[in-house]
């Protein structure tokens, strides 16, 4: 016959073990891999260009993502930069790849380029998705 202490002594062990493995389990990093695609552009202003013509390009940035379908979230103030000798860029998260293309050929798109095309000197841009 199995005493009373013998089972109160294997279920606190099984309520330990319990409550470690759901402390390991909570205390877990979570993160996602959305199908959302970030479009980083990391910008290079010309010579002499005006701090008020360099914000109406980024603030050009946060009208567009409310006039284009698609566009979930825009970053605009760069904390690091790199290339050193670039000054600045923008992000942009789209629900999709197909929501980039309809960004690319969007009215909203091309009348903001029209400034931005003319105050800088160079940029690049990475896509990256799931």
């Amino acid at each position: 016959m199995i005493s009373n202490c013998w089972i109160r002594n294997v279920v606190m062990v099984a309520l330990g073990v319990a409550l470690f493995l759901g402390g390991v389990l909570v205390g877990q990093n979570k993160f996602g891999t959305p199908n959302t695609l970030i479009h980083t552009v990391m910008i290079k202003w010309k010579e002499g260009v005006s701090d008020a013509d360099k914000q109406k390009a980024l603030d050009g940035v946060k009208e567009m993502a409310a006039r284009i379908p698609g566009i979930r979230n825009v970053w605009i103030k760069a904390r690091t930069v790199q290339p050193r000798d670039f000054h600045g860029g923008f992000v942009i998260e789209f629900e999709n790849a197909d929501a980039e293309k309809v960004y690319a050929d969007h009215p909203a798109h091309k009348e903001w380029e029209k400034h931005y095309l003319a105050i800088r000197e160079q940029s690049f841009h990475n896509d990256m998705t799931n």
